[in-house]
């Protein structure tokens, strides 16, 4: 499990954009806090960052003819089967939205998408 860099969101294959968007919304469930070596950075911080990299993720999807389910616009949502937020407080968007994905990061991810036979410009 991982968060691409965000500037690879537009550039990820159908597959990984797709199983981006699973991820991010078993992290947003039951997944919360439960500890991954690749993604621990994210419960460092409010969940409401990752509701707004969800949704660069779901409009890129949407931009692609995909139709995400609309309940996942919904901050508070976090899954069928896990209690939704009260009232999730709003957090200023950042660039990037997670401080962990700077250049070594981007350059990470490319690598590994390079590994899986991808390559991004």
């Amino acid at each position: 499990m991982r968060l691409w860099h965000e500037q690879l969101i537009t550039k990820l294959p159908r597959q990984q954009l797709l199983g981006q968007h699973r991820e991010i919304a078993a992290l947003r469930g039951n997944g919360w806090g439960k500890k991954h070596a690749t993604v621990d950075y994210v419960f460092s911080y409010s969940p409401y960052k990752l509701y707004q990299f969800h949704i660069l993720v779901m409009d890129e999807m949407k931009r692609r003819g995909y139709q995400p389910n609309s309940v996942w616009y919904d901050k508070n949502y976090r899954g069928k089967s896990c209690t939704t937020y009260e009232n999730l407080s709003a957090v200023e968007r950042t660039y990037p939205i997670y401080p962990e994905h700077d250049e070594r990061y981007l350059q990470e991810c490319i690598e590994n998408l390079f590994n899986k036979g991808i390559l991004v410009n």
